[in-house]
């Protein structure tokens, strides 16, 4: 079968156009790539803070602007003091570690023979324990280049949150913007979606989004606060040593959907050692296992709530998704996973009424 000239030539004329558009997709990524996490997280945090946005602009006389900057300013207020007292308690908490090991008054207790007796690693680390039990300071002449080499690390971790508090703070500017603009922004992303999935789908699929960004705002990151103020406040009132930094550790935990019990085991067998077995250990114990996982019950409660969608395909989206873009795949995989869920029952659902209507 051979192609006539009109149709090589409207074949070709379609090949050019694919073409040029996928050429001018490509640069046009390529430009804006690396605004794209920046402005994904302006988006999130604005649909987010959106309802919280209306209720205020309600109460400031319908002022969208006043109302949108309002609700960043006090965003970065709750989000730079806690920051800043941390910041403080870890400088305190480093200067007198250093304090006391140039001072050498650093006393750590000989190891047991007990761990000469693990396996690998027992004779390695029960000789350093037992060199750092009677001269310090010699283990830390010896050991000053790994010394060095961690102190370096830690301070490039620093300055990498240092960076990221940063940018948080710029894409909460950006999510007043948009939240300024958000029933023209509701507007287009509907048209879009209309054009993209078919016609009277647009606002559907907009809801699903929306509700699902919150649902996640709310089951992980919102469950991975509730769980670390449960968890901080025992070991405030305990007076267990770095609580506030043990507290962030919990938050991190929450938001990678990893389980708090990996350092609330550590902390009650740290302080029922230490301490004995009192009444206040004893409380503490059990106050802080549970409290380590409470986020198990509110899962469940809160992380599919207004969603159509069912909690298990959420669930596994934020997981999926923390595992392939990291925090920000929080938010992308539900709200991919809920789309292509809903896009699949859709087609399901046509496909038996065309076959009930044929028959």
């Amino acid at each position: 079968m051979t192609l006539t000239p009109t149709v090589s030539r409207g074949l070709l004329d379609v090949l050019i156009r694919a073409g040029l558009i996928f050429a001018l997709a490509l640069l046009c990524y390529r430009i804006f790539s690396p605004f794209l996490n920046l402005l994904l997280w302006s988006m999130i945090l604005g649909v987010t803070l959106y309802p919280l946005h209306r209720k205020l602009r309600a109460r400031l006389g319908e002022r969208n602007a006043l109302a949108a900057t309002l609700v960043v300013l006090v965003a970065i207020v709750v989000v730079l003091v806690p920051v800043y007292l941390l910041a403080n308690s870890l400088a305190a908490s480093a200067q007198h570690a250093a304090d006391a090991v140039r001072s050498g008054s650093v006393h750590i207790p000989p190891p047991s023979d007990e761990v000469a007796g693990w396996p690998v690693i027992g004779r390695q680390v029960h000789a350093l324990w037992s060199q750092a039990a009677t001269d310090m300071a010699a283990v830390t002449r010896d050991h000053a280049p790994q010394l060095r080499e961690f102190g370096l690390a830690v301070l490039a971790k620093i300055a990498a949150a240092g960076v990221g508090l940063l940018l948080f703070i710029v894409a909460l500017c950006l999510a007043g913007i948009f939240m300024a603009y958000g029933e023209s922004g509701h507007r287009s992303a509907v048209a879009s979606f209309d054009r993209i999935f078919g016609q009277d789908r647009g606002t559907h699929i907009a809801e699903l989004c929306t509700a699902t960004i919150r649902a996640v705002a709310q089951g992980v990151i919102g469950i991975a606060f509730i769980q670390a103020l449960l968890v901080g406040v025992a070991f405030i009132v305990m007076g267990v040593p770095g609580a506030g930094l043990l507290t962030l550790a919990v938050l991190l935990l929450g938001i990678a959907q990893l389980p708090a019990a990996l350092l609330t085991i550590p902390v009650i067998i740290v302080v029922l050692s230490s301490q004995g077995l009192t009444t206040e250990t004893i409380v503490f114990a059990v106050y802080t296992f549970v409290a380590g996982l409470a986020d198990n019950v509110l899962k469940p409660l809160m992380l599919g709530r207004g969603v159509d969608v069912p909690m298990p395909v959420i669930l596994i989206g934020a997981l999926g998704g923390m595992v392939t873009g990291g925090v920000i795949g929080l938010f992308i995989g539900p709200v991919v996973l809920a789309i292509g869920y809903e896009l699949y029952w859709q087609w399901v659902r046509q496909g038996l009424a065309d076959a009930a209507a044929a028959d």
